[in-house]
């Protein structure tokens, strides 16, 4: 049995990447945006197939982490969700309430972190921004992009670092 301790870890991101979100952005269409409804809504989110399907077959060979820009709040509905939907277990990394950097600064300071003491193979995201800064500083990344693209999600993610 491998110890889990020196396992390489695989990074998941969540919205778009292993949930779909596209029921739920019309919440950030409009202003001010609706962030609130936007996060009540993630538990209704349905799997996207393809991300989960990777999640699973990493989990062969790494053990999972879960890479969020989620705010800390939502922490008991993504765990759920997670659980409900088959995701193998994993630690899931949220950025805390108050936290309003853009993604792309909050995920890489995390992997970084992480990659101080293990191998992380992959990341997974869907943020383009996120993939360009991770593949920068080294990180091997797999582009999620087998979910629809919402500019409403990508300029929050930048502009206004709720998730």
């Amino acid at each position: 049995m491998t110890d889990r301790s020196t396992r390489p870890l695989a990074v998941f991101d969540l919205d778009n990447t292993v949930a779909d979100t596209a029921h739920r952005q019309h919440f950030l269409e409009n202003r001010p945006r609706d962030w609130n409804g936007f996060f009540a809504a993630a538990p209704q989110d349905p799997p996207l197939a393809e991300g989960v399907a990777l999640a699973v077959e990493s989990a062969g060979e790494c053990e999972i982490v879960y890479l969020t820009g989620r705010p800390e709040r939502c922490r008991r509905d993504t765990v759920e969700w997670l659980a409900a939907h088959g995701l193998p277990e994993g630690r899931v990394f949220m950025r805390s309430n108050a936290d309003r950097r853009p993604a792309r600064f909050t995920k890489l300071e995390i992997l970084r972190r992480l990659a101080r003491d293990r191998e992380v193979r992959v990341l997974v995201d869907d943020d383009e921004l996120v993939c360009d800064d991770a593949e920068r500083a080294g990180f091997t990344v797999v582009r999620a992009r087998w979910a629809g693209r919402s500019a409403a999600l990508e300029d929050a993610q930048e502009r206004e670092g709720r998730t």
